[in-house]
């Protein structure tokens, strides 16, 4: 049987990993990765990159040249990720060019702090698509209402984005109007709009696992909401794409913004491992897999085949007998993104403070 993650790519969704380290760089690993288990993308975030580091040796050169040149610790942060996610480019820079641009891709994220701050995110992220310089390179923003406003800015100047932490449909929604006004504005600036590339991170797993436990222990409707919301999302998706004002740009040369399937691992042993992945396979999108997560569905043999799309009017009535039990979807949504946000602060100061005592102790 041809192998899973093959599978996946024959049904139009593109096998992105999760997770980038100096040491899978220089090891051949994620070359592995690429050639074997069909990944044709990179996607990192604040977490990723702290357990990187933290954990691995290969990034002891690199902190003492920092220290050397007087770095603090956020430009030592910055520069070494920056190193990893050039280098991870140059590996998936053949895919991207068999894609036409849509993959091969690699993500950076700017620093959780800005995550409110429109013009610091806006520059930020322009300091790093020029200083990383590599056309399959992608910036990542939150979505939150000054993400959002700072990801048509992105676009609008050239700047592919990859913009993450959305939960919600109206969240999504809003992130759409934004890659194509971000479109509208590149194509009044005279830019190529077919070089200017979007994905949107819709997160699965999250959701899950803050509404399971509020539902009663033998709910039938346990594990079903995040497919559910996200079908609704992939549904929103293609009436986006059918609008008049989409296929305006997409006349001109302007390529989709995909939905990217992120947080896909389990977080519940009662669920299979590979749930979030054969449940939300649909044409033109992606699907982030932690490393284990891959390895494992890598070695399944099962037959896949496409799912979302349909049954919306099922998926709805998943949601709204959630609501019926007295989960409210906005409150849901908006705690899941507060929380994204924190976790993600959280590992960045966490990275700061450990990298502080590295320069501090490096002789």
């Amino acid at each position: 049987m041809t192998r899973a993650t093959q599978q996946l790519s024959e049904l139009g969704v593109s096998v992105w990993l999760d997770d980038l380290s100096r040491t899978a760089l220089n090891s051949g690993e994620l070359d592995r990765r690429i050639t074997e288990l069909d990944v044709v993308g990179v996607t990192t975030n604040p977490a990723i990159f702290a357990t990187a580091i933290t954990s691995d040796s290969a990034y002891r050169e690199g902190v003492l040249a920092a220290r050397g040149e007087g770095l603090n610790a956020s430009e030592t942060v910055f520069r070494l990720a920056s190193e990893d996610v050039a280098q991870a480019c140059d590996l998936l820079e053949p895919v991207y060019r068999k894609s036409g641009g849509q993959d091969g891709r690699v993500s950076i994220e700017v620093d959780p702090k800005h995550a409110n701050d429109r013009e610091a995110t806006v520059q930020q992220a322009t300091e790093l698509w020029n200083s990383i310089n590599k056309p399959n390179l992608m910036i990542k923003v939150p979505a939150t209402e000054a993400g959002i406003v700072a990801t048509a800015d992105l676009l609008g100047r050239g700047i592919s984005v990859n913009v993450t932490l959305i939960f919600g449909i109206t969240q999504y929604r809003r992130v759409l109007n934004a890659y194509l006004t971000g479109l509208e504005q590149a194509r009044a600036r005279g830019l190529d709009l077919a070089g200017i590339h979007s994905v949107a991170s819709f997160f699965v797993s999250r959701f899950d696992t803050l509404v399971d436990p509020l539902l009663p222990a033998d709910s039938e409707l346990r594990g079903k909401g995040a497919i559910a919301n996200a079908n609704i999302a992939y549904t929103v998706w293609q009436q986006t794409f059918e609008s008049a004002r989409a296929k305006t740009l997409l006349a001109l040369g302007a390529n989709r913004q995909r939905l990217l399937w992120a947080s896909t691992g389990v977080k519940n042993d009662a669920y299979p491992q590979d749930l979030y992945i054969t449940e939300l396979i649909g044409r033109d999108t992606v699907n982030t897999l932690p490393p284990a997560t891959l390895e494992f569905f890598a070695e399944t043999e099962q037959p896949l085949s496409v799912k979302l799309g349909e049954n919306t009017v099922t998926s709805k009535h998943v949601l709204d007998e959630i609501a019926r039990s007295g989960i409210d979807y906005g409150e849901t949504v908006a705690q899941l993104l507060d929380e994204g946000l924190e976790k993600f602060d959280t590992a960045w100061l966490q990275l700061l403070q450990t990298v502080e005592s590295e320069l501090a102790r490096t002789e």
